[in-house]
């Protein structure tokens, strides 16, 4: 039992990518957690399937394509060909929420289905079953660097009993305020995948970063109450 830390770039210094990349590799990381906004969803423009194709270039560790958008059924085969090997949607803009998980996973990409704060597992119960992992918002979604809303560990128990009632392993993920602090708290929750941005790329070394946090978020696994 562990958990993966995912770098978000969304707080990387983009004049210095490939670099800010490769210090979190050395410090760890397991992912890099690119998020993906489109002005319509979030209050946020970012980045589009081009500078994932050109991380895939220059990293070996998997991408974590987190899609802030209104209509990504028209690009994750776009997201999938340039090289992301999870996709992510949000519950709240898909009426066909079946139909998207499984045509992500027929492109042999992980298939995650994430909840805003305000957002209840409820969603989750007709595809609990068939995600590959389950995204839990800590903030409100559209930029770097916001507090960690603290109801959030609550909502990642439910939802990992959510996925145990469905018989289904999926990891949930926790992105939003995340830093040496929280990271033990979601961790002891069941947030087996934590994503942080501002904790790392808003540090004087990044690699050191994501080493430090690596470290507070494996130390809750030992704690008795552990999910």
């Amino acid at each position: 039992m562990s958990v993966r830390i995912a770098p978000s770039i969304l707080s990387a210094d983009f004049a210095a990518l490939g670099d800010g990349i490769a210090a979190v590799e050395r410090g760890g990381a397991d992912l890099i957690h690119v998020d993906v906004m489109d002005g319509h969803f979030v209050p946020n423009i970012t980045i589009g399937p081009a500078v994932v194709r050109a991380i895939r270039r220059v990293t070996k560790l998997p991408l974590d394509v987190h899609l802030m958008i209104m209509d990504p059924d028209r690009f994750i085969d776009a997201f999938a060909e340039a090289g992301a090997a999870m996709i992510s949607v949000h519950v709240e803009v898909l009426p066909h929420l079946h139909r998207t998980v499984h045509a992500v996973k027929a492109l042999g990409v992980q298939a995650g289905v994430v909840l805003n704060p305000a957002t209840p597992i409820v969603a989750l119960e007709q595809i609990a079953g068939d995600v590959d992992y389950v995204l839990v918002m800590s903030v409100n979604p559209g930029f770097g660097g916001q507090a960690f809303i603290p109801r959030s560990e609550s909502k990642v128990r439910d939802v990992r009993a959510l996925l145990d009632r469905a018989g289904n392993a999926a990891p949930v993920e926790i992105d939003g305020g995340i830093d040496s602090a929280t990271a033990p708290r979601v961790g002891a929750a069941g947030a087996r995948i934590q994503v942080a941005g501002a904790a790392i790329f808003h540090t004087s070394d990044p690699e050191r970063a994501t080493r430090e946090l690596k470290a507070a978020a494996q130390s809750a696994l030992a704690s008795p109450t552990a999910r």
